[in-house]
């Protein structure tokens, strides 16, 4: 190439001694992957998990009794008590909103094993903080066999003490904050609290296999047995 031509020497375009491995420019689109792993983490198992810990608060047994829209299964309006008097453990899947892709498919999941739940006599109920109006989509698309109640003032995840993230800004908003949890109460005699499961993200969920396992130790103990 001629001096003074413009164009860059052939010499600039070499690469540099030890270049033979891939320069940081050239792997620009391996971010995408490393995003994507990000946006799928495995589960977090943290979770706060007991048997027959502290007894359950007054406020929430004032929540069993309480009533909320139910547009799925079961009596409408419908309140925990209501459920308890046929069964011997109620399951609350606490959920995170509408549009949360993992709460749609755990409430599939759990349908599809239900009478899992039922040889247990288990009622499982799931909680939405929606209106009725809007959680009724989930009942005409998915035909949900157990209660899916509606409680668009998260009074039912506030006083199961529902995990929100980044602190006020995930009270002031859902999309930000709310993330799921599992709760098995126990309801063959006094109410109490027999095992929870807190989520750290919306991943954070126990499978469907680890509740019913939960629910089996559960029904091995004797009321008697859990309140000494």
């Amino acid at each position: 190439m001629s001096r003074g031509s413009g164009r860059p020497s052939r010499q600039s375009k070499r690469p540099s001694r030890g270049s033979g491995r891939p320069s940081r420019r050239s792997s620009a689109i391996e971010p995408s992957i490393d995003c994507a792993e990000r946006r799928r983490p495995a589960p977090i198992q943290l979770r706060d998990a007991f048997l027959y810990g502290p007894p359950i608060p007054d406020s929430v047994t004032d929540h069993l009794q309480s009533t909320l829209p139910n547009v799925g299964a079961g009596p409408d309006p419908c309140s925990l008590d209501d459920l308890a008097s046929e069964h011997d453990v109620l399951c609350l899947l606490l959920q995170r909103d509408y549009y949360c892709t993992n709460c749609r498919k755990q409430v599939q999941a759990v349908a599809d094993r239900y009478d899992e739940f039922r040889d247990r006599r288990t009622e499982v109920v799931s909680v939405v903080p929606e209106s009725p109006e809007t959680l009724q989509e989930w009942q005409d698309t998915y035909d949900l066999p157990y209660p899916l109640l509606a409680d668009p003032e998260t009074a039912i995840g506030d006083a199961y003490d529902q995990p929100v993230r980044f602190g006020l800004l995930g009270r002031l908003s859902d999309f930000f904050g709310r993330m799921p949890e599992a709760i098995l109460i126990d309801v063959r005699d006094t109410p109490d609290i027999a095992w929870v499961h807190r989520g750290r993200s919306t991943f954070d969920r126990p499978s469907i296999d680890e509740i019913l396992e939960e629910i089996d130790r559960i029904r091995e103990v004797t009321p008697a047995d859990a309140g000494a």
